[in-house]
């Protein structure tokens, strides 16, 4: 049997990020259900970066990460994490009080644009549609496949492992904790349970209570316009009932969805796509001609959509890592700071309460 200081349950962004920062404080298990890290949510993000979205909590995260994500460690990765993307949020005529509320709280971060600039900015935009928009030129896409292969990378060179297809069977807590799995057993004085949609399960397995995460899934697919889209900002309904970004030579939309689910290997369904192409149509004049991929991830919530970090109150040397909604990559650094400064001390990211993220809250 395998042991080590720390076992991390899941490698998508949020294992594999604290699963790097913890290789610093200690031996390092990274186990994977699945042959390959990162392949439901992580694998299938729509990689933006954008400080002016979400609850105040994430924001606070957010802004956190940015340092990192800008300049990251020496040998980190060989390539920028972030690109300038600018982010527009687009408003109706009656969206305009959210429009003005939004931009209250935007802390400075967004400018108002009128319907002229708005369509400046995206000349597809259909004039009698849009009545203004909110522009956050600070936004950026992000380099997810880099950062979550820097996560993992680094851990390895601090001495960590990853395993993978291994899926946990049973866990069982004595003077430590015994992992049974498809892929081995191993054993530790601490589990962190970063599995994503799975996370309830894992805690339901460790005998804790679940703190009721849902899966949600959205919609993502990609075409040729056929039209020049260099320069333009991902467009974002102000009700996010639709967004469409550049996507290299594609524009990448999606409608939005969250719709309830089991968690699973998560498949798009062509209802939605039909959905957002309607949506899009709208309010726009691009032309769908033809769709060249599509699929669906789950964004997995806890009920008051703030993401879940800290110890479980009632079973000891379990650890929550969970319910990173749609904003887990741009929030993994500082996700994982706060994880690591509240398992082995050490200071928290600024702003970060953590009493607003603790798994006993609910």
């Amino acid at each position: 049997m395998e042991a080590a200081d720390f076992v991390v349950i899941g490698a998508g962004i949020a294992g594999a990020s604290i699963a790097y920062r913890l290789a610093e404080h200690g031996s390092v298990l990274l186990l994977e259900r699945e042959t390959i890290p990162g392949y439901h949510t992580t694998g299938r993000s729509a990689a933006v970066f954008t400080e002016a979205y979400e609850s105040d909590e994430v924001r606070v995260l957010v802004r956190a990460s940015r340092a990192f994500l800008s300049n990251p460690p020496d040998g980190f990765v060989d390539t920028p994490l972030l690109s300038p993307m600018p982010v527009m949020f687009v408003a109706r005529v009656d969206q305009t009080a959210k429009l003005e509320h939004d931009l209250e709280r935007s802390d400075g971060l967004t400018r108002r644009l009128d319907a002229v600039g708005v369509r400046s900015l995206c000349p597809a935009l259909r004039p009698g549609y849009v009545a203004g928009g909110l522009l956050e030129h600070g936004a950026c896409s992000i380099d997810v496949h880099a950062l979550h292969q820097g996560f993992l990378k680094g851990l390895r060179r601090r001495g960590g492992t990853v395993v993978t297809g291994a899926e946990v069977v049973s866990l069982t807590r004595a003077s430590a904790w015994t992992i049974e799995t498809a892929g081995g057993s191993f054993s530790s004085p601490v589990i962190l349970n970063a599995a994503g949609a799975w996370a309830d399960e894992i805690a339901t397995v460790a005998g804790a209570l679940p703190v009721g995460l849902t899966p949600m899934r959205r919609t993502a697919f990609t075409f040729d316009p056929h039209v020049d889209f260099s320069g333009w900002p991902m467009v974002i309904d102000m009700d996010e009932d639709f967004y469409f970004k550049p996507d290299g030579s594609l524009l990448l939309a999606s409608p939005c969805d969250e719709t309830p689910m089991v968690p699973c290997d998560v498949r798009h369904e062509e209802l939605d796509v039909a959905i957002a192409i309607e949506r899009l149509q709208a309010a726009t004049t691009l032309e769908i001609r033809h769709v060249n991929s599509a699929w669906a991830g789950l964004r997995t919530f806890a009920p008051d959509r703030r993401p879940v970090v800290g110890w479980d109150p009632s079973v000891p040397g379990f650890f929550w890592l969970a319910g990173q909604g749609g904003f887990g990559i741009m929030t993994s650094p500082a996700m994982a700071a706060t994880a690591t400064a509240l398992i082995v001390g050490g200071e928290l990211p600024d702003g970060v309460d953590p009493d607003r993220l603790r798994p006993g809250r609910f």
